[in-house]
């Protein structure tokens, strides 16, 4: 190699910056981009925009019209009659007086049944807000996700360029050197075959870029994505300020789908008391006002049905299983909350394994072995093709320690989500 194409490749090999460890790397702005959004603002176009969610909605509200109907009683009935006929006179009799009457009844409930039956409706109500507000955690978890999925492309993205751009700079180069006779063109060749991989690397990373865009506004409720869409976040793995113990309480004490479980107990023990009281009789009292000709008679009257074979057996029986099953979805519930926290958090323990690992050790291994190869060959002491297995090695450690550090956010969003909280803010 000539002195003069020594100095020109030296000054010209570029490598990713060492600042790449220690915060996300964030691309460059296009032009008329939207300006970047963050992860709870992220969290609030999804809550506002989302038709699942807004249906759910809905339908929440459509559920607690119910407790207006079973708080309704039994209207009374009123019922008219009049009648006159007129017949020829014979023998001076005269035609048949005129005759009216107005009756009134009404259906009187014993045995508590507009209680229960308001308090079943009330039962229903909440956990179908319950559900609601559960499906509005699946919906943040899955933004939450998405975002941080969005996150790690950005910064892949990133890692692609800059990989993309340094090794042309190195093609361009060699070219340079074997016009000047100082290589082979086989060892030219050689390395100019490694471009394919990093223009390969370059154009799956703007794809994974897109395809996470797509998903995020997806979940926004947007009919069609824009590719002006834009985050900003850190993929640096934060402290978690809470012990498992802790989660577990908080999650048996804000689950929304264990909430629903045990409003759905409240509800199957009011349908049962409903059922018991539905065994009992109703009388129907009337009072009645008639006129005939020029006599008046006022009367009234009460029904009672006699229940000598249908005592409602059938409904006692089957709510007494619904309330004895729904018993024990309480405890599976239960059980399942302290089985997502549980997963949740050994999960997020061995994510932050993982990126403390290559955070602390692996980034300086990869650096130093990248940096010893690259003094070695400026001076003539190691091939090309060794430090540029050295800087893949260097590149491709980068990217393990961006998903390593994905992986904890990932796991801290799982946790959220068991915990129906916000881990961290």
């Amino acid at each position: 190699m000539t002195l003069k194409a020594l100095r020109a490749l030296c000054a010209a090999m570029s490598v990713v910056p060492l600042a790449l460890m220690a915060q996300t790397p964030q691309p460059p702005q296009p032009s008329g981009a939207s300006t970047p959004i963050t992860l709870q603002q992220a969290v609030d176009r999804a809550r506002a925009g989302n038709p699942s969610l807004i249906a759910a909605r809905q339908h929440v509200s459509a559920t607690q019209a119910n407790k207006i109907t079973a708080s309704l009683r039994q209207n009374p009935t009123l019922t008219l009659l009049g009648q006159g006929v007129t017949l020829p006179e014979v023998n001076n009799n005269g035609g048949n007086p005129y005759y009216y009457s107005a009756n009134v009844s009404r259906l009187f409930e014993r045995g508590q049944k507009r209680r229960w039956r308001l308090d079943s409706a009330s039962a229903t109500a909440d956990e179908t807000e319950s559900q609601y507000h559960d499906q509005e955690r699946q919906l943040v978890l899955a933004v939450r996700q998405a975002f941080t999925n969005m996150l790690l492309a950005k910064a892949s993205l990133v890692v692609a360029e800059e990989n993309l751009t340094d090794y042309r700079k190195t093609v361009d180069l060699s070219q340079a050197r074997l016009d000047a006779g100082d290589i082979t063109r086989t060892d030219f060749e050689r390395i100019d075959l490694q471009l394919a991989q990093f223009e390969s690397d370059d154009d799956n990373a703007r794809l994974n870029l897109q395809q996470a865009s797509a998903q995020l506004q997806l979940l926004f409720g947007a009919d069609h994505p824009v590719p002006t869409l834009d985050i900003t976040g850190t993929l640096n793995p934060p402290p978690v300020p809470l012990t498992m113990a802790d989660a577990e309480t908080t999650a048996l004490a804000g689950r929304p789908d264990y909430t629903a479980a045990k409003q759905a107990l409240l509800a199957a023990e009011a349908n049962e008391k409903f059922a018991i009281a539905s065994g009992t009789t109703d009388p129907t009292l009337a009072t009645e006002y008639e006129r005939s000709g020029a006599d008046n008679t006022v009367g009234f009257s009460l029904s009672i049905p006699l229940r000598i074979f249908d005592r409602n057996q059938g409904e006692k029986e089957r709510t007494r299983y619904e309330v004895e099953s729904s018993r024990s979805s309480v405890t599976a519930a239960r059980n399942q909350v302290v089985s997502d926290v549980d997963q949740a958090w050994f999960a997020l323990d061995t994510a932050q394994r993982q990126a403390h690992r290559y955070n602390t050790r692996y980034l300086d291994e990869a650096a130093r072995v990248r940096d010893n190869l690259q003094f070695s060959y400026r001076n003539g002491n190691s091939t090309l093709l060794d430090y540029l297995s050295a800087l893949r090695d260097y590149r491709a450690i980068t990217l393990s320690s961006l998903n390593a550090n994905a992986q904890v956010w990932l796991a801290i969003h799982q946790l959220s989500f068991a915990t129906a909280t916000d881990i961290i803010p």
